[in-house]
């Protein structure tokens, strides 16, 4: 440490080399932040939230704040809200969900056997029907513009996914000291990974309070299965960590993220107003060290590929024994009166946490100046956090949630392997009726264009009922071509279409109502079309149903946007 000693004005200067590197490298993102732009949404953007996105939603133990929070959400205007919960949850949600939305139009509630939260989050994966999925927790706040502001990274075709600063919402009228101190950390959260997005365009981790991302990158195989057979060592499965494994994905599998930090895209959140608060920094401390430690030294692609951020991560890991060192030279030199005097070193020292913490925290307290007296409740808490993170590494094989009732965490030996989900893919299996498709080809593939000249070709119909291929067929890849099946009453169908080659895969799905509960057949007639120009609106294009024997028909439309269509026709009785 350097310090300078007069006999008129004895003065302690507790900076040292670390502190001088620690100080060097927090300015550097300082200005990193201060030079960051969000991205602006385009005139005509390529995906709008109304015909594009889905924001599922994992839940089990939601109460009725979740009502203020599910109409912040389709003020946004979504195509869809999904809630994925456990079966003895469903009523209270349906009573919640009804109470905001009686026509039950935009909202649906899936279940999972056990509650998983990794599980749930692949339930509300394989129903999606849009070509942007949206997980958010059951708690948060949007402002109306939050998609339209989440979808503009989208433009670029590698983006792969989204996340958004974020700031806390107390609990009740006043703030508690544990909402105060989750407020610090939400305000250094927006600076690093701010500034780490302008740096090189990596995150260390878009958080699952709310994260958009390409829902093709999330229906492979190969995703669902890693998502939810993670293991620490092999041995231990991952519960909680969702939202650091999808981050490490997008960096390994060569897709962009991005962070629009700006009010129109700034969440509010709750925190634990209580002691539980502890628990919740375990698990997340357990999961960065876990995710870290993979990213780093097993994967290792961040180090080419977002190299600030790998040293971001190496800096977090190396920061409690910094931090410590602070403390245990201020013992050595109290034990030490004859070097510097006893008054001149507390005094100093404390001066100066004070001093750099609220330069540090600057941007929290301009909003709420009052929290300055908390400063020093924060200067413990961190000692504490430093201790906490070095706990946290011995315990790595803790992989509960802690604070989540009814999470499922430990396995039912009689489930077979330990209790988990596991997705299908089969379509022979009922209750999956969205079977994941690889379709990353279609973000590459010029629109319109993607035939040989003078070619005709043929895109390939297969019609599924709950789960069950029931028939199919060839039509024209553009132009209006014709498939049927039989359909049993009440069914609800699930069309797949996919041209061969490099062509993308499309889908749309329709629920069809037989008449008196009798089978019947449907001919689905299908026009295909494709829009040039990418800063146009999408196409709109007819889709239409004809019953046989006056079973089942009804009219609708299929939004097309570039190759792909989703859309939904109710049919009707005749």
């Amino acid at each position: 440490m350097f310090y300078l000693t007069r006999e008129q004005l004895p003065f302690f200067l507790p900076l040292g080399f670390i502190g001088v590197y620690r100080w060097f490298w927090f300015l550097i993102r300082l200005l990193a932040f201060a030079l960051y732009k969000p991205l602006q949404p385009r005139r005509h953007p390529r995906f709008k939230p109304q015909r594009d996105v889905t924001i599922v939603v994992p839940t089990i133990d939601s109460g009725d704040e979740i009502k203020l929070a599910l109409r912040s959400w389709l003020a946004n205007d979504p195509f869809e809200v999904i809630f994925v919960t456990i079966p003895k949850a469903k009523p209270a949600i349906d009573a919640l969900v009804r109470d905001v939305d009686p026509n039950g139009s935009r909202i649906r509630v899936v279940t999972v056997p056990r509650g998983n939260k990794r599980n749930q989050m692949v339930k509300g994966i394989n129903h999606c029907r849009t070509d942007i999925l949206v997980f958010c927790d059951d708690d948060v706040i949007w402002p109306p513009t939050m998609l339209k502001w989440i979808l503009a990274p989208f433009e670029d075709k590698q983006m792969g996914g989204v996340g958004t600063s974020q700031t806390v919402m107390p609990l009740g009228k006043t703030w508690t000291i544990w909402e105060i101190l989750s407020a610090f950390r939400i305000t250094m959260r927006n600076i690093e990974i701010t500034a780490t997005t302008y740096i090189d365009g990596g995150v260390c981790c878009l958080s699952g309070r709310t994260a958009a991302y390409r829902s093709s990158i999330l229906r492979t195989q190969e995703f669902q299965q890693s998502f939810t057979h993670e293991y620490w060592r092999g041995k231990y499965h991952q519960h909680s960590g969702d939202d650091k494994f999808l981050t490490r994905w997008m960096h390994s599998n060569d897709w962009r993220t991005y962070i629009q930090s700006c009010p129109e895209a700034e969440l509010k959140s709750t925190f634990k107003d209580n002691w539980r608060f502890l628990l919740q920094l375990l698990r997340w401390t357990r999961n960065t060290w876990r995710s870290d430690i993979r990213s780093l030294f097993l994967e290792r692609k961040v180090w080419t590929r977002h190299p600030f951020v790998a040293f971001s991560m190496l800096d977090k890991m190396i920061n409690p024994l910094t931090l410590l060192l602070g403390p245990v030279m201020l013992i050595y030199l109290c034990t030490k009166p004859q070097i510097i005097p006893l008054w001149v070193v507390l005094t100093s020292y404390f001066a100066w946490l004070i001093l750099t913490r609220l330069l540090k925290y600057m941007p929290h307290f301009v909003k709420r100046p009052q929290d300055i007296l908390a400063l020093p409740v924060w200067i413990v808490f961190n000692i504490y956090f430093a201790i906490m993170k070095i706990y946290c590494l011995f315990t790595l094989h803790v992989t509960g949630w802690g604070t989540r009732v009814g999470a499922g965490e430990e396995g039912d030996p009689e489930e077979g392997d330990g209790g988990l989900y596991i997705p299908h893919w089969d379509e022979e299996v009922p209750g999956h009726p969205y079977p994941p498709v690889d379709d990353r080809d279609r973000e590459r593939e010029r629109r319109g264009k993607s035939g040989a000249a003078g070619v005709a070709r043929e895109r390939s119909v297969s019609i599924y009922v709950d789960g069950h291929r029931i028939g199919g067929g060839g039509v024209p890849e553009t132009g209006i071509g014709a498939v049927a099946a039989p359909v049993p009453a009440g069914a609800g169908i699930l069309i797949t279409s996919r041209v061969p080659g490099p062509s993308p895969s499309v889908a749309g799905y329709a629920p069809v109502r037989g008449q008196q509960d009798r089978p019947g057949s449907v001919d689905l007639s299908v026009m295909t079309g494709y829009t040039d120009d990418e800063d146009d609106d999408a196409a709109s294009e007819s889709t239409r149903w004809s019953g046989s024997q006056g079973v089942v028909g009804g009219r609708g439309s299929a939004r097309w946007s570039g190759n792909q269509a989703t859309g939904r026709v109710q049919g009707q009785q005749q």
